[in-house]
């Protein structure tokens, strides 16, 4: 019998989860046993907020652990990973991705529009309060921490002192907690984080056999709407403290207008935004092709947004070159 294949993650409840589904899924597909080996993180020995870390925060200590032969495998929330590759690793899966979408939890079951002016609103992520800011609602924005009971608790908990959160829909699904939204917000309002969603397995790039092993979750479609969105990231080369979203999701039934790569009838549609932090600045493409040049699609929708000034929105927040993004954990 083989010997059960080490899977490095966070301690945090909702990198529990998510790893353990992964660890469910390739047990029952392949037959392997799996073991959960928890990695401490730089990210979480600090209560810093996300934007101030520094690049990798969530990641590093598990590559490193990867690196190193200590686990054999690691799973990441893919927003998580700088849009530059890690020497030596591979990622060998994208599974299935969930639903990306931000996810409004307030008290008295009220949406985003029935919150009153004046309403303290709190999330994690710059992009989030920039786009708040952005809907011109007179809310009041505050930056938050915290795994995803820590701020439930400060909407819904005995001592709350907010008026709202919002998180990643993904999380809470992850987690089981999908009861306490109260609005899933549409795109429109709310574009989300490159990769929300989305999970990278990842490992050695010298072991073919573990990578052979887990391409069978790797899930097409969720690869290459992720491709596209961290291409658009790349070319940006946002820093860490830059309001980007992206959103690409690929349809079936429609020819996608070329006859270079990807399934006949496969089409994927891509949104990107960049908006300045106190929301007065929204700037927002969109962009169409086959899943075959996702990446293609994102580099030239981040050329189209640079062209109508992307990049003094983002010279404002420090412009720190490709490959240093971090956009926070899902949670």
């Amino acid at each position: 019998m083989s010997s059960p294949l080490r899977l490095g993650t966070r301690g945090s409840a909702l990198a529990m989860a998510q790893s353990g589904h992964v660890a469910e899924a390739l047990t029952a597909a392949t037959g392997r046993e799996v073991e959960l080996v928890e990695v401490v993180t730089a990210g979480d020995r600090s209560a810093a907020p996300v934007h101030r870390l520094g690049v990798g925060v969530f990641v590093s200590a598990l590559r490193d652990a990867l690196t190193a032969g200590a686990i054999d495998l690691a799973v990441h929330s893919y927003k998580d990973l700088p849009t530059a590759g890690a020497a030596g690793l591979h990622i060998a899966a994208v599974p299935a991705r969930q639903d990306p979408r931000d996810a409004l939890v307030a008290t008295g079951g009220r949406t985003l529009a029935e919150l009153p002016p004046g309403a303290v609103v709190g999330t994690g992520a710059l992009r989030r309060i920039a786009q708040l800011h952005a809907l011109g609602l007179q809310l009041e924005v505050t930056p938050m921490r915290g795994n995803v009971d820590s701020r439930l608790r400060r909407v819904l908990g005995p001592d709350a002192d907010l008026d709202a959160v919002v998180l990643a829909r993904a999380g809470l699904a992850r987690l089981g907690r999908t009861d306490v939204i109260t609005e899933t917000l549409d795109p429109m309002l709310m574009l989300p984080a490159p990769a929300q969603g989305a999970l990278a397995v990842e490992c050695r790039a010298d072991d073919p056999d573990l990578v052979e092993l887990l391409a069978v979750l790797d899930h097409a479609p969720s690869r290459a709407a992720v491709t596209a969105e961290r291409a658009l990231l790349a070319t940006l080369e946002a820093g860490c403290s830059a309001p980007v979203a992206a959103y690409a999701v690929v349809a079936e039934g429609e020819p996608a207008g070329s006859s270079a790569g990807g399934d006949a009838g496969e089409e994927i549609y891509l949104r990107g935004a960049v908006i300045s932090p106190d929301g007065t600045r929204d700037l927002r493409l969109s962009r169409t092709g086959t899943p075959a040049d996702a990446a293609e699609i994102g580099k030239a929708l981040a050329a189209e947004l640079l062209e109508l000034g992307a990049d003094s929105i983002l010279g404002h927040e420090g412009h720190t070159g490709p490959g240093t993004q971090q956009f926070g954990s899902t949670e």
